[in-house]
């Protein structure tokens, strides 16, 4: 297949660039002029240069390409606008441009489980639940949803929805973990039962791709086809998600301290204050905080499974070892 890959030099983007040119297919990454390519041109990328901010050069990258994979967008942001200009109204410019074509090709966009929102302890979330986002985030990547819906008549479109995503490369989650567990003491967000799905980054690139090559696409008259949540089939305490990587790490399961929500949220406001003081933009803010207050993050793979043929291959206790691996490695560079 010819594929366009937006994301390319992202954490799930350039792992997915290598499977797509280790399975022999023609691979395209939409870049800025000013991107970084050392990485994508040593996988044999070609390039195409536009901007999803102002849509230029996207007529020109989407043509004669039998799929575009949108993994392009924005995780963090110092304003709410930040978020919908790159979640939203970029992924809008990119279904445009698909639907100016005679013929668009097949559209896969990586949404978030974020754009559905919380589950609750007791059940996942199903693709057919109406969406509820509780951050800016994740109205953004609905945001980004509903302009693929939109197009959905001229463009023929899939979304799927990943929980958190694990693996190589993977510079927020699973490295926020390790120093908790390092000292022995994890902190919780709020009290009672936090549950969870994961994805490792390779499980989630064979979803990406089932999706690029099979499966309905969307139907505005049903607001559940075309559309799969994905994870590893299991779900994970908080508890058990500190213990997996202590273990990986040939440590002892940390004490694990709740942490009140209003605690919480004053953490994430102190986080951005001296973000905004030093120039940066911070990981730790509002907006997760809001997400952290959940009682749970799970989705099923009931869907995908049936009708895109997807099994994920790879357990947390690997995929663990596999990832902190990589960091070791990419420390003796």
């Amino acid at each position: 297949m010819r594929f366009l890959l937006t994301g390319g030099t992202g954490f799930i983007g350039h792992r997915l660039a290598s499977r797509i040119v280790e399975r022999g297919d023609s691979l395209t990454a939409l870049v800025r002029s000013s991107s970084r390519r050392d990485a994508l041109a040593a996988l044999g990328a070609r390039f195409a240069v536009g901007d999803l901010t102002t849509g230029e050069g996207l007529a020109e990258a989407v043509r004669d390409v039998d799929c575009v994979l949108h993994l392009a967008g924005v995780t963090k942001a110092r304003e709410p606008a930040g978020y919908f200009e790159g979640n939203a109204n970029g992924t809008r410019r990119v279904a445009e441009a698909m639907a100016s074509l005679p013929r668009p090709p097949r559209l896969v966009y990586c949404s978030s489980l974020a754009a559905a929102g919380p589950s609750t302890p007791e059940r996942p979330r199903r693709e057919e639940d109406p969406p509820a986002p509780v951050s800016v985030y994740g109205r953004s990547k609905l945001g980004g949803e509903e302009a693929v819906r939109e197009l959905a008549d001229r463009v023929p479109s899939v979304i799927v929805r990943p929980p958190m995503v694990y693996g190589p490369g993977d510079v927020e989650f699973i490295p926020s973990v390790i120093p908790m567990a390092e000292r022995g003491l994890a902190l919780k967000s709020g009290f009672g039962p936090k549950r969870y799905s994961l994805i490792h980054v390779d499980d989630l690139n064979t979803a990406l791709l089932a999706a690029a090559e099979r499966g309905p696409t969307l139907d505005k008259a049903d607001p559940a086809r075309g559309v799969y949540t994905v994870s590893d089939g299991r779900e994970y305490t908080w508890e058990e998600l500190c213990a997996a990587v202590a273990h990986a790490l040939g440590l002892k399961a940390p004490t694990v301290l709740p942490v009140p929500d209003s605690v919480g949220y004053m953490i994430g406001l102190g986080s951005e204050v001296i973000a905004r003081l030093r120039g940066i933009t911070p990981i730790l803010n509002r907006d997760k905080v809001r997400e952290m207050t959940a009682a749970a993050w799970t989705c099923t793979t009931e869907r995908a499974s049936r009708e895109l043929g997807f099994l994920p291959t790879i357990a947390l206790a690997e995929g663990l070892v596999g990832t902190l691996a990589s960091y070791q490695q990419l420390a003796r560079t």
